[in-house]
C-alpha cells in the first residue's frame, strides 16, 4: 500500500509468459493508509506499554514505598520526639523513687521543661521527699534520744541493789536487770519474752492481784535458802508493770537480833540473881538435913536435880549473856590448824563414844583472827555435829548405832581463805527455811537454846567471813563451813551489823 494517492499495489510474477509480470493497482480511500498505519503504531505502543507494565508498576511501588517511608520515619520521629518530652521527666521521677526507695531522702526531681502534668507530679513528689527527710531527721534524733535515755535507764538499773523487772500487757518480761537476776538465783542467759510465773511464781501470785499499787513482803525460797523481798509493783491493772524489790533478809534478821538481843539481856538479868541463892540453899539443905529425913534417897534425888537444873539454868544464862554482849573481836595471828586439832580434842574427851576424824595433814596457814571467838566457833559446830550423830543413834537404835561414821572436821586453804568443814553422820539439816538455823533461838533438838549458830554466824561475820550449811557430801548429815578471809581488811561483819542495828534503831 503506497499513500498520496492511497493504493494497494500488487505485482504477480507469470512464469508461464516468460518474463512477464501482472501489476495490479487498486484505490483505496484517502487516508485509509495513514489511519491503519497510525492504528499499526497504536498496536505497536500498545504492545510495548503492556511489556513494559511491570516496571512501571515497580517503580509506582517504590515510589509509593518512598512516601510511605518517609511519612513513617517522620511520624517516628514525631513520637520519639513527643515520648522523650513525657519519658525523660518520667525517667527522673523512676530514679528518684528508686533512691527513696533505698533510703535517700534526700533525690529531687528536676521539673523544668516537662509538660504541666509530669511538672505538677514531680513538684508533689518533691514535696513528698521533702517531708519524708524531715520526718526521718526527726525520727532519727528521737532514736538517738531514746537510744541514749536507754542507755542511761540500763546504767542506772545495773547499779542498783533493788531487783527491777519490767512486764508487758501479756505478763511477760519486757525488761530485767543483774539485781533480780541475782536476787532470784536466775542463771538463763536469756529471759525477756518469758513468763514471770517461770522465773519467780512468788512474784507471780503477787501480780495476779491485779492491784494498782502493791507494797509487800514475801520470802524467796532457792536452794534450800529462803531470802525475804520487799516487793513494790505500779500498774498492775491489766496494763505494763514495774516490779521491784530489796532483799531485806539482813535488815530482817538485824532486826530480830536486835529484839532477841534485848530479851536476852532482861532474861539473864532477871534469872541469874536469884540462882546462886538457890543452887546455895539446895546444898545448905543438903548438908543440914539429910541425916534428919527417913527417905534419903529421895531427899537427895530432889536436891541433886534442883542443883543440876540450875547449873543447865546457868549455862543458859551465860549463852544469853554471850549472846547479848558479844566482845569485839581482837585480831591477832593464829595458826588455823592447831585451832582445828584443839577443837577436836575437846570433842573427843566431851564425847568419847562419837569418832571425830581429821583429814591430815592440814594445810600450813597464817588466819588474821580472835583466836578465842573462832576457836568458841569451832567447839559449837563440833558439840552440834556430836548431839546430831547422838540424836540419830538415838532413834535408830543400837544396830544402826555401830554403823554410824561419826565427824570429818577438815580445812581447805585457798584463794585467800582459810575454811573449816565440818561434816557429820547426824538427822542433817531441814529441806525449808535452813536459813533461819541461824537465827537466835530457832533450832531443831529438844533442849537447845537456838543460841549457838547465831554466835558461831556472828563471829564469822565479825572478822569478814561466811557461814555455810548444807547438806554432807560424803556422809548422810549436815556438812558446815566456816569461811575466814586470812587477812581481812577490817570488821567487815561488824560494821554492816552496826548500820543494820542503825537502820533498826532508826
Amino acid at each position: 500500500m503506497t499513500q498520496n494517492p492511497d493504493t494497494v499495489r500488487s505485482i504477480i510474477a507469470l512464469p508461464a509468459y516468460g518474463d512477464a509480470y501482472l501489476y495490479l493497482v487498486r484505490p483505496l480511500q484517502d487516508g485509509l493508509v495513514a489511519r491503519m498505519n497510525a492504528s499499526i503504531q497504536s498496536i505497536e505502543a500498545y504492545r510495548e506499554a503492556q511489556e513494559s507494565r511491570s516496571r512501571i508498576q515497580s517503580a509506582f511501588i517504590l515510589s509509593y514505598l518512598e512516601t510511605a517511608l518517609l511519612v513513617l520515619v517522620g511520624a517516628v520521629w514525631l513520637g520519639m520526639s513527643a515520648a522523650s518530652s513525657i519519658s525523660a521527666p518520667i525517667g527522673r521521677l523512676v530514679q528518684a523513687a528508686d533512691q527513696v526507695a533505698g533510703g535517700d531522702f534526700s533525690a529531687r526531681v528536676d521539673s523544668q521543661g516537662a509538660p504541666a502534668e509530669i511538672a505538677l507530679l514531680s513538684d508533689a513528689f518533691n514535696r513528698m521527699t521533702g517531708d519524708l527527710q524531715a520526718q526521718q531527721t526527726a525520727l532519727k534524733a528521737a532514736s538517738d534520744d531514746a537510744q541514749n535515755r536507754s542507755r542511761f535507764i540500763e546504767t542506772v538499773l545495773s547499779g542498783v541493789s533493788a531487783g527491777v523487772i519490767g512486764l508487758d500487757r501479756r505478763g511477760r518480761v519486757s525488761a530485767i536487770n543483774d539485781s533480780a537476776l541475782q536476787l532470784l538465783h536466775i542463771e538463763e542467759d536469756e529471759v525477756l519474752g518469758h513468763e514471770l510465773a517461770a522465773l519467780s511464781p512468788e512474784l507471780s501470785d503477787l501480780v495476779g492481784r491485779v492491784e494498782a499499787h502493791i507494797e509487800e513482803d514475801i520470802d524467796v525460797s532457792r536452794g534450800g535458802e529462803t531470802q525475804r523481798l520487799r516487793v513494790r509493783i505500779e500498774g498492775g491493772q491489766g496494763g505494763e508493770m514495774v516490779l521491784t524489790f530489796d532483799d531485806i533478809t539482813r535488815l530482817v534478821t538485824a532486826q530480830r537480833n536486835a529484839a532477841w538481843r534485848d530479851v536476852a539481856r532482861r532474861i539473864a538479868h532477871e534469872i541469874k540473881n536469884p540462882l546462886t541463892p538457890i543452887q546455895l540453899s539446895a546444898e545448905r539443905l543438903k548438908r543440914k538435913y539429910r541425916d534428919k529425913v527417913d527417905e534419903v534417897e529421895i531427899f537427895d534425888r530432889c536436891t541433886d536435880t534442883i542443883i543440876r537444873q540450875v547449873g543447865d539454868i546457868g549455862r543458859m544464862v551465860d549463852e544469853f549473856s554471850s549472846f547479848a554482849r558479844m566482845p569485839a573481836p581482837r585480831f591477832g595471828s593464829a595458826n588455823p590448824a592447831e585451832m582445828l586439832r584443839e577443837a577436836v580434842f575437846a570433842q573427843r574427851v566431851a564425847a568419847a563414844d562419837i569418832v571425830v576424824d581429821m583429814d591430815e595433814p592440814l594445810p600450813k596457814a597464817t588466819l588474821r583472827c580472835d583466836a578465842r571467838m573462832v576457836g568458841q566457833a569451832l567447839i559449837n559446830i563440833l558439840k552440834n555435829a556430836g548431839e546430831s550423830v547422838a540424836a540419830r543413834r538415838l532413834a535408830a537404835g543400837e544396830d544402826a548405832a555401830s554403823e554410824a561414821e561419826g565427824i570429818i572436821a577438815s580445812l581447805v586453804v585457798e584463794n585467800g581463805t582459810a575454811t573449816f568443814v565440818v561434816e557429820d553422820d547426824g538427822v542433817g539439816l531441814p529441806a525449808k527455811d535452813r536459813d533461819r538455823l541461824t537465827e537466835p533461838y530457832v533450832t531443831t533438838r529438844e533442849k537447845g537454846t537456838g543460841l549457838g549458830l547465831a554466835i558461831v554466824k556472828r563471829i564469822c561475820e565479825d572478822h569478814g567471813g561466811e557461814l555455810k550449811l548444807a547438806d554432807a557430801e560424803t556422809l548422810r548429815g549436815a556438812r558446815v563451813c566456816l569461811i575466814f578471809p586470812l587477812k581481812p581488811h577490817g570488821k567487815t561483819g561488824d560494821v554492816t551489823e552496826r548500820k543494820l542495828q542503825t537502820v533498826v534503831a532508826e
